[in-house]
């Protein structure tokens, strides 16, 4: 044991577990833990503009990172960065969620202070946390250590925030706490879960004519993509994906067929997904704008199905089967190889000649194909920006970062800040719409601040092309206030440092990548203008299909 005070075992062990960066927004009762921060080693405050960027930044952090922390205040700080953290929640980022309560004795005693409804009442800010953290405490004097570990192992193993109040007083209280590292858990398997479940396993495999393997987001918060690309060889399948999950297996490889998206996406890729005799799937989860809702369907008789710490056979569950010992079982066994894989097919600049006319999506598409670099961290939002860069074969080794079930527009922007800092040493592309960015623009100027050279491609449709495929087409809701977005990058860039480039037609859009591409020490921001209702037909089709489920009666016409 070790004598410290409470703020700084929390930051060893941040350390401990790979944070190198903490993201938030000051607020008075998280300052003296903030001094701490900035005190230490190894470990640096990066101050966002508000709190729900700091969690969107947070989430992108430890989608390259592996885990990552922020800090706010109590109630109004924690509840904007809410969010954030519900999103992470939802698509298995595990980000500590710190909040800097009142202090200990003020709680206790009820009374009627600043950032409360003012009814001695300090619980509700924590009940709403607690429906999107996987493991909540109150740290005191006596509990820190020990709540501490809990919660970042927790963290850890489910792939989820955690939540840990610390009010004002106890930061600096001194305790003794474990010198030894963290032990950071694993999931592991029970024998005779594993036993069963190989069984079964092996008995659907032989009694399936085909085998395809589908893709989703677990296998990346597990690292467990290597795993994944030898189960596919040895069994000599073809590979489909979710586009939570693009790019997690590669795309370049002879196995892959594509985006599996149901109805919704390419009907190859839906034929050799739905009519294989055994759907192996690995860390998927199915929802409207992953898999293409009630377009698509696979019989639950033949999907093998794998996550995290259990696996399911069919209808029989098996839990407490570890993604890593099921997929080295499923590896082993004697599948039969399919027929054939379906030969993919890639965007091409086909259309009208090269300058002409106004630039439209399908070029668009076509050029950032051949724009992308081995390595790159792709990053794009909701709308045609991750609708059409869906449609975009990646490199090897491209990472590619969306949030397309829980669908906060705005996310990318942020995000594209936490896996700057992450990963400083590769290039990031950005692609984002109009009406994302007018959600989160004020990041911009922290990306500028931290001297970050990212390429950021905007679309500029006047509005939101994704809810006019939806409903409301020609509505004023639907419609955004013109910016200058010039103006904008200036504004936040004082020191003129940063590129700034528009493309209104094909030819613009060629001039502004080739100044990209070679541009590596400066923020690059492209404005690209295309038409309102322009839109990659994924979106197009998701947005009838969306529409159809939404408002029946409005859409029967």
């Amino acid at each position: 044991m070790a004598e410290c005070t409470v703020g700084e075992y929390l930051l060893r062990r941040l350390r401990e577990i790979g944070v190198g960066h903490v993201f938030g927004v000051p607020g008075d009762y998280e300052l003296e833990f903030l001094d701490q921060i900035e005190a230490a080693d190894g470990i640096e405050w990066v101050g966002n503009c508000n709190e729900l960027n700091a969690a969107y930044a947070a989430d992108g952090y430890a989608r390259l990172n592996g885990i990552a922390a922020l800090v706010t205040t109590f109630s109004v700080g924690e509840l904007s960065a809410l969010n954030g953290i519900a999103g992470a929640f939802a698509e298995s980022v595990p980000v500590v969620s710190i909040v800097g309560t009142p202090a200990t004795f003020v709680m206790q005693a009820h009374q009627q202070v600043h950032h409360t409804a003012g009814d001695g009442n300090f619980a509700r800010a924590a009940r709403c946390a607690g429906e999107y953290t996987a493991g909540q405490a109150l740290l005191d004097r006596d509990n820190a250590a020990l709540e501490i570990d809990r919660l970042l192992a927790l963290c850890w193993l489910f792939k989820r925030p955690v939540y840990l109040m610390l009010p004002s007083d106890v930061a600096y209280q001194q305790i003794e706490a474990p010198s030894s590292p963290l032990p950071l858990p694993e999931p592991t398997s029970d024998p005779a879960m594993l036993a069963r479940f190989t069984d079964r396993a092996a008995a659907m495999l032989r009694g399936a004519e085909s085998v395809a393997v589908l893709v989703g987001h677990e296998v990346d918060r597990y690292r467990m993509a290597p795993q994944v690309i030898k189960l596919a060889e040895a069994i000599g399948c073809p590979v489909a994906a979710l586009s939570i999950s693009k790019g997690v297996f590669p795309e370049d490889h002879d196995q892959y067929v594509g985006l599996y998206a149901g109805g919704l996406g390419d009907p190859e890729v839906q034929r050799t997904v739905e009519q294989a005799g055994c759907v192996i799937a690995v860390g998927a989860q199915f929802a409207d704008t992953i898999s293409g809702g009630t377009t698509g369907h696979i019989e639950p008789s033949r999907i093998i199905a794998v996550h995290p710490m259990s696996s399911t056979t069919a209808t029989t569950a098996h839990p407490h089967v570890a993604m890593a010992d099921a997929l080295s079982a499923l590896a082993g066994m004697d599948a039969r190889n399919p027929a054939g894989i379906a030969p993919r097919r890639h965007p091409t600049a086909a259309g009208h000649p090269s300058g002409s006319g106004p630039l439209i999506q399908q070029r668009f598409w076509a050029r950032m194909a051949s724009f992308f670099e081995p390595g790159d961290v792709v990053i794009a939002d909701q709308g045609t920006s991750y609708a059409g860069c869906c449609g975009v074969p990646l490199p090897r080794d491209c990472t590619f970062i969306g949030q397309p079930l829980w669908g906060s527009i705005g996310y990318t922007l942020p995000s594209l800040l936490g896996t700057m800092l992450a990963a400083p040493g590769r290039r990031h592309v950005l692609l984002i719409g109009d009406g994302s960015l007018q959600q989160t623009a004020q990041e911009l100027s922290t990306l500028l601040r931290r001297d970050l050279n990212p390429i950021i491609i905007l679309t500029n449709n006047d509005g939101y092309t994704v809810e006019r495929y939806i409903l409301g087409a020609d509505a004023a809701y639907n419609t955004i206030a013109p910016w200058r977005y010039d103006r904008l990058v200036e504004a936040f860039d004082p020191t003129g440092t940063a590129v700034t480039l528009r493309a209104t037609t094909e030819q613009d859009l060629m001039t502004a990548l080739d100044t990209a591409a070679a541009t590596r020490d400066r923020l690059v921001f492209i404005e690209a203008v295309m038409d309102r209702m322009d839109g990659p037909d994924s979106l197009l089709r998701l947005g009838k299909a969306m529409a159809g489920a939404d408002y029946q009666d409005a859409t029967a016409a």
